[in-house]
């Protein structure tokens, strides 16, 4: 029961996130459990996540942070206390 509720607790957060930001909930979800099973955040994987978006390099960035800042919290607590690498440039 109580993984169950982690579960669903995880993806509705993941799913307020992709609303407050514009994205398709499905993306941002495979975005974060391709972080987690690798354990490795992926700067491309984030580039490929917003080109739906068709943002110029400026407002993509400004997107890119944006999300992250709300990401990093959420992947944390998924990690457990276990490093995620690449992620500390977002920290």
């Amino acid at each position: 029961g109580y993984e169950l509720f982690k579960v669903e607790k995880n993806a509705k957060e993941i799913a307020k996130i992709a609303k407050a930001h514009g994205l398709e909930t499905s993306a941002l979800k495979t975005f974060v459990d391709d972080i987690m099973y690798r354990m490795i955040f992926d700067g491309e994987k984030l580039t490929d996540l917003l080109a739906p978006l068709e943002l110029g390099w400026k407002d993509r960035r400004v997107k890119e942070l944006a999300l992250m800042d709300d990401l990093v919290k959420l992947l944390h607590k998924q990690a457990q206390g276990n490093k995620i690498s690449g992620l500390e440039a977002y920290e």
